[in-house]
């Protein structure tokens, strides 16, 4: 079972795979394409990409990588400064591989790998889709016109809407004269709540002035009930 495994051994050990593949990537970059067979171009396809992705990055560190990978210096200049700069703007993609039919012998099938050389032209963005909760929401409101559209073009057949209208208007008056009751209740309310805190207010003043008053006399009772006392000690 072969789970998470990546790549296709094509036949040969692992040493002469790698082999295989820096050689057809180098040959790919000096003439920007090859002639192979289609499960090989398919292979070389992920390493190419790779390699022109280090090239834009450009830095020294990225350098040493692809020099690792790629031992002709010609070919590494090439792609750090032609490739990199062709493929600047484009996102991906800097390979495209063709299927030539089947080769004669083996009938196995040929194809070839090349380097993409048109321009990059970004597509037009397209305008955001409705989400599906937008789109009933509006579907909805469109029927409660309709309907609503509806109703009112019987009416008007049916001859219901000076009917309607007198109906809405007395609706109206009645709202009216409710709100006036409350205003007016909610008026007297006030009144009477100022009424009664000008008699609250009216009785503590009586209440003071009837306390003021009764304090003098009490006052002069308790001296003479004092000079009492001293007159019998005294006899």
């Amino acid at each position: 079972m072969r789970h998470k495994m990546l790549g296709r051994k094509l036949g040969v050990k692992s040493k002469h795979r790698k082999a295989m593949f820096r050689n057809i990537a180098t040959e790919l970059f000096r003439y920007d394409s090859v002639r192979t067979t289609d499960t090989r171009a398919k292979e070389i396809k992920r390493v190419a990409d790779k390699l022109v992705s280090l090239a834009k990055n450009g830095s020294l560190h990225a350098r040493r990588k692809a020099a690792s990978y790629i031992r002709d210096k010609d070919v590494l200049k090439k792609l750090f400064n032609e490739l990199a700069e062709r493929y600047k703007d484009r996102p991906g993609g800097y390979t495209r591989i063709i299927k030539l039919g089947y080769r004669k012998g083996d009938n196995s099938p040929i194809s070839m790998i090349e380097l993409v050389q048109e321009e990059y032209k970004p597509k037009a963005t397209k305008k955001k889709t409705k989400t599906k909760s937008a789109k009933k929401e509006e579907s909805g409101a469109k029927q409660e016109k309709n309907t609503k559209s509806k109703k009112k073009e019987s009416a008007k057949d049916l001859g219901l809407t000076e009917e309607t209208e007198k109906t809405e208007e007395i609706e109206a008056a009645a709202e009216n004269k409710v709100e006036d009751r409350n205003d007016t209740i909610s008026e007297e309310q006030d009144i009477t709540a100022k009424e009664n805190q000008e008699d609250t207010t009216e009785s503590q003043e009586a209440e003071q002035e009837v306390k003021a008053e009764k304090s003098p006399v009490e006052s002069e009772d308790k001296t003479e009930d004092a000079s009492a006392d001293d007159e019998k000690k005294k006899k």
